[in-house]
């Protein structure tokens, strides 16, 4: 089954992230480990929306996702998931996100809606499917 998972207190700090700049789109990275068709996240890189239209888009600047890949190399982890907010809109991925989702691989991406305080994850293969999204209270790492 193809899930991301991750615990309870990086989904608050992704929600509160997504609180705090309520009037743009948040980003982040997630960073972890893929195992088949989970990904597990082990660490939430948090990012700035550095957009000029920031309230219907989202952009990391280049060096932002520089040191995210890094961070990620030096802690054994690889990106496992991108995070944004849609912060007056549904947790769905818009036409803009669906073409860079088709740029970012097979990696998921979790999409926090402000106006129903929802998330929900997607993967694009052929088409948009959504994912399950686990949260534990924990994680172990094998």
């Amino acid at each position: 089954m193809k899930e991301i998972i991750l615990n309870q207190a990086q989904k608050d700090l992704l929600q509160e992230h997504a609180t705090k700049y309520a009037s743009s789109e948040s980003c982040a990275m997630l960073l972890g480990i893929q195992k088949k068709e989970q990904w597990h996240v082990k660490e939430i890189f948090l990012t700035q929306n550095v957009d000029g239209n920031p309230e219907v888009e989202f952009t990391i600047s280049p060096e932002e996702l520089l040191s995210g890949y890094r961070h990620a190399e030096e802690e054994n982890l690889e990106l496992v998931g991108i995070f944004h907010s849609h912060p007056k809109s549904n947790a769905l991925p818009s036409n803009t996100d669906q073409k860079f989702m088709g740029l970012n691989g097979d990696i998921p991406w979790i999409i926090f809606s402000g106006l129903t305080t929802d998330f929900k994850a997607f993967i694009l293969k052929d088409e948009v499917e959504e994912i399950k999204i686990r949260v534990m209270e924990r994680h172990f790492f094998q």
